[in-house]
């Protein structure tokens, strides 16, 4: 498979991510919100998102996609067929239910998995990484 080949694929991952990610967030800042009433702006949410406990959960997702976002940007790298499988298992590590690295992110993903947007979003990026099998 060639580097333009990949990058695609990689990059269409990228927006479902992004959407599921922000169901997450948007979970996780109504919980909070139930909690401790609401959350005045942009700027306090982000605040919130990188110092607030009840959000910390959400980085190894934040990692996982900033890395991504390097990987694609790097333009003197050739990407290969490796790149799609060393996503397609770092996922699978970070949703596995034997991996204890990860237990909080499970723990804050399976509150989050009542959630209908959650779920979709889930759903989508699920799909897209099952078709850079193909």
């Amino acid at each position: 498979m060639t580097d333009a080949a990949v990058r695609a694929k990689l990059t269409a991952l990228v927006p479902a991510l992004r959407h599921f990610h922000a169901a997450l967030l948007d979970f996780t800042k109504s919980d909070y919100e139930f909690l401790n009433g609401p959350v005045g702006g942009p700027f306090e949410l982000y605040s919130l998102v990188m110092n607030h406990p009840q959000f910390q959960w959400l980085r190894p997702l934040s990692g996982l996609m900033a890395t991504l976002d390097e990987v694609l940007d790097a333009k003197d790298t050739t990407l290969t067929e490796r790149n799609v499988t060393d996503i397609r298992q770092a996922l699978g590590l970070l949703f596995a239910e034997t991996d204890t690295r990860f237990a909080e992110f499970r723990g804050g993903y399976n509150r989050a998995r009542t959630d209908l947007r959650v779920r979709e979003t889930e759903a989508k990026w699920r799909e897209i990484l099952h078709s850079l099998e193909a």
